[in-house]
Parts: structure tokens; sequence; C-alpha cells
């Protein structure tokens, strides 16, 4: 009788429980949260996986590549002993990941220090490089692409249209490390007027973020002035239009908003290009950050190094990526009623 009574009042609460979790994904922003998510930890297992596998994916044995064909056989097997290497494979997955919940990346091969403090030491300056290179993109491009949006609406402008064009798709087709040669050759050794390694002074700033701006600049605009000449046949700004408003207020107000959409989608793609063009960018103006560290690790086949650099670029798209999700939902709204 007692366990009748208590199996009658437990199957209301799992009622109540159940439809609580369904209310609760009956809401558009919730079921856009857990899909971003679930999108988001998927990812990042097949990056941690990969990053895992590669060591193991490359031929040859990475200790003796690392110490050199002179090493002693001892000391690589000592070497790789410490590295957990001779562990099963499945052991050095698990205690891969325990270290990664830890902030425990190893240690590297050819510096004996830890992964964990030359990626910290060096992913300030990929970062600045990455995010400044960004900023400017999108200062140059969304005036650039209203601009010359408002100039060649409806068939106007055709020479400044071609002109545009063109040079927009010279630039964005042109890799960033040839724009970067370019620039060291023309204001660094031509005329001399700005330095063209490190990054000690502000000045040094400006070659490698032009390098790295100048490509996802031309092609962010190219997209800005196609939305706004779509845009602005819109009947919403025939209708603004109409009611006389100042012209700031119809293209500012009215006109780019709408036309953001794709411009912003676009924006993630290339922060994620950006993010991976600083590998090459940091190589040519000798920039101390993590871009030339992996090439150096490459070279003396430092895998722990490599490995964790892989993850850091990777980590930092994905997080790319879903920012740039939210941002399109909370413009955009109807992208995630086309999802559901």
């Amino acid at each position: 009788m007692t366990t009748t009574a208590s199996s009658v009042a437990a199957a209301p609460a799992t009622d109540r429980k159940v439809g609580r979790v369904s209310g609760a994904l009956s809401h558009r922003w919730v079921r856009f949260a857990v899909r971003r998510l679930a999108r988001l930890v998927g990812s990042l297992a097949v990056l941690v996986t990969a990053a895992f596998a590669m060591i193991h994916l490359i031929p040859g044995d990475p200790v003796r590549g690392a110490l050199g064909p002179t090493a002693p056989a001892a000391l690589v097997e000592a070497r790789r002993e410490s590295l957990g290497l001779n562990d099963p494979l499945w052991e050095q997955y698990w205690h891969y990941l325990q270290g990664l919940f830890t902030g425990d990346l190893g240690t590297s091969l050819t510096m004996q220090l830890p992964v964990s403090d030359i990626v910290a030491q060096r992913l300030p300056a990929t970062l600045t490089l990455a995010v400044l290179g960004f900023v400017v993109a999108v200062a140059v491009a969304v005036p650039l692409g209203v601009a010359m949006g408002v100039v060649t609406r409806r068939g106007r402008g055709r020479r400044s249209e071609l002109a545009f064009t063109t040079t927009s798709v010279v630039l964005g087709t042109i890799p960033d490390f040839l724009i970067g040669v370019g620039l060291v050759y023309v204001f660094g050794v031509s005329l001399d007027w700005l330095p063209v390694a490190g990054n000690e002074t502000a000045d040094a700033y400006v070659l490698p973020v032009a390098a790295l701006a100048v490509g996802p600049a031309a092609i962010l605009a190219r997209i800005i002035r196609v939305e706004m000449v779509s845009v602005l046949e819109a009947d919403f700004v025939r209708t603004a239009r109409a009611k006389r408003l100042p012209a700031r207020t119809v293209y500012l107000g009215h006109a780019l908003p709408n036309a953001l959409t794709a411009a912003l989608t676009l924006g993630g793609l290339l922060l994620g290009s950006l993010v991976a063009g600083t590998v090459l960018i940091e190589n040519v103006f000798a920039w101390p950050g993590l871009g030339k560290t992996i090439v150096s690790s490459i070279l003396s086949k430092d895998y722990p190094v490599v490995q964790a650099i892989v993850l850091v670029y990777g980590v930092s798209v994905l997080l790319a990526n879903t920012v740039v999700d939210v941002a399109l939902a909370l413009l955009d709204p109807r992208s995630m009623v086309v999802e559901d």
C-alpha cells in the first residue's frame, strides 16, 4: 500500500520535470543555445582527437627526430618513457584529456619547458596581431562598401564600379604573405619608413597588420557593396526616402543594418582565416608569436608544441564562428527559424 502511494506521488513529479524540460526546449533561444553548444562540443572533440593522433600518424619516432640521429638509444628510450609514449594508446589518450582539463599540455622535446608556458608567452602577440588585422579590415571595408554601394546603385557610376571591383578582386586573391613581402620591400627596404621585424615599437605593428588586413578588407567591401545595392532598392528604404529622412539616416540607420547579415557571416570566416594567416605573416616579419613558434617546432620535430599550437588555433577559429553565429541570431532572428 505504501509502495503504491509513493509510486503514484513520484509519477506526477517526474511528469512535472519532463514538462519543464519540454517547456524550456520549446523556446527558440534555448533550442538555439543547445544546438550551438552541441556543435561546439562535437567540433572540439574532433579537434582534440585529431591533435592527439597527429603525433602518432607522423612516420618515424618523434623523440628520435627531436633528439637527433646521434642521440644514445638509452636517452631516447628514457625520454619516450618519461613522455608516456610506451603506454597503450588509449591510456595516452586518457592522460592527454586529463592534461587538457588541468592545463598540462606536456613538455617541449627541445626546450624542456612546459608547453603551456610557451603557449602563454607567445599567444598574446598572435592574438594582438589577428585582432588588430580584423579591426582594421572591418574599419576599412564597412565605410568603403557602403560608399561604393551608394555611388553604384541602380547602375550608376560604371567606371567607379569597374575600378572598385577589379581592385578588390586583385587584392583579395593575392596571398597575405606576398602582400607582406611587398610591403617590406617598399616601406622597409626602399623607403626605410617602417621597421620590418619584431613588435617592440608601435610603428612595428603597421606593416604586419596591413598585410593581414588588405585581402579581407577587399573581400568584405565587395560583399557589403553588393548587399547595399540590393537593400537600397527595398520597399522600406523607399519609404524612408519618401518620408524625406536625412540621407545619413536612410543609409546608416535603415540600409546598413540589413546589409550586414551576409557581411557578418563572411566576417566570421575571415576572422578564422586571419588567425591562420598569422602563421606566415609572423615568419615574414619575425613576429614573436605562435605562428613563428609552430614553424620552428615543425622543423625541430617538437611535436608536443605543435600539438598545442594546432589546438589553440583550432579552438580560436571555433570560438570565433560561434560568436558570429550568436551575433547573426541577434541581428537576424529569422536565421534561427530557418534552422528549426
